[in-house]
């Protein structure tokens, strides 16, 4: 008797950076705008801290780094009161590219409509961002997508001898509960992979083989704005997935990125952050989706010819 697979394998996944990715600004915009700061000295300020910090001896990660600063900010009362819930209502406030959010639903059809949806055949979309978790979910995209990797933050923390039992007591947040940097992105991807969202029993280092993933990485894009994503393209290409980097239509500067970034043979393709329907990017997203449909449809019709015998036919002609 054949043993069953793990999962059916029956999933393609868009995986999404989110600033300058989907929207054209930092999400926490929208937070500086609220509490009166000025948002440009607020990234100086970061952009200083590893320097400032070195002088003690002292090691910080520069790409989340801002976050203990958000913390400093609250505080020092310069962003007084600051909740998750309030991070939650200011995600409203995110600005996106154009196309945004219809892009999500459009592309999903592309997959679960016709012959690709008749086979069961589903798309999914994830964000992996070193921005704050609460806001995304607060954005107007939360609604489109299957799973949210970012930072977070704790209000009160649990103290000595507290209540396994009990609820944590909310409040102003204080600590830092998880983050995520650069390099360590690339930990999600592999969570997507083997199915860590949806299957509780998984770890993302238990050792599961390939056929047993609940996304190839074959079955994954993941779409980006610069350099920094480079260690994420990298996994995912090096395990047969795409990289796709996007570039504000505004910006030169972008531009000359993501160009360098092909060159450099680090990402697949590249387009403008535009998702409207007519759009370039929009329009290869749509045909390797659909490729990677086609590929996992004939997989199957493989396997079905592997595993089952052609019927028996009589040789010649009958007498």
């Amino acid at each position: 008797m054949t043993e069953k697979m793990l999962f059916d394998q029956n999933v393609i996944a868009l995986i999404w950076d989110f600033d300058r990715t989907l929207s054209p600004h930092y999400m926490q915009r929208p937070l500086f705008e609220a509490y009166g700061i000025d948002e440009r000295a607020f990234w100086a300020e970061v952009n200083a801290l590893p320097a400032y910090y070195a002088k003690a001896g002292i090691h910080v990660q520069s790409d989340t780094c801002y976050l203990g600063h958000l913390l400093s900010y609250v505080r020092h009362g310069r962003i007084p009161d600051l909740t998750n819930a309030r991070l939650k209502e200011l995600g409203k406030q995110i600005d996106f590219f154009p196309g945004i959010p219809e892009m999500f639903g459009n592309l999903k059809m592309s997959v679960e409509s016709g012959e690709f949806g008749n086979a069961g055949l589903h798309l999914e979309h994830y964000v992996v961002s070193t921005g704050l978790a609460a806001m995304i979910r607060g954005s107007h995209i939360a609604s489109e997508l299957d799973g949210i990797w970012a930072s977070e933050f704790i209000e009160e923390p649990a103290p000595p001898g507290y209540d396994r039992n009990g609820m944590p007591h909310s409040g102003i947040i204080s600590q830092i509960a998880g983050l995520l940097d650069n390099t360590t992105k690339t930990r999600a991807i592999f969570e997507i992979n083997k199915g860590v969202n949806v299957e509780k029993g998984i770890t993302v280092n238990a050792s599961i083989a390939e056929g047993d993933r609940r996304v190839p990485m074959k079955n994954m894009i993941y779409i980006a704005d610069g350099p920094s994503d480079i260690p994420s393209f990298s996994v995912v290409r090096k395990h047969g997935g795409l990289a796709y980097a996007v570039y504000d239509p505004n910006n030169r500067d972008q531009f000359e990125q993501v160009v360098t970034l092909q060159e450099k043979d680090r990402v697949n393709s590249y387009g403008p952050a535009d998702y409207r329907e007519s759009s370039q990017t929009f329009q290869w997203l749509t045909l390797q989706v659909r490729r990677m449909a086609q590929c996992m449809i004939e997989e199957r019709r493989h396997a079905l010819e592997t595993r089952v015998g052609k019927e028996p036919t009589h040789i010649g002609s009958p007498e």
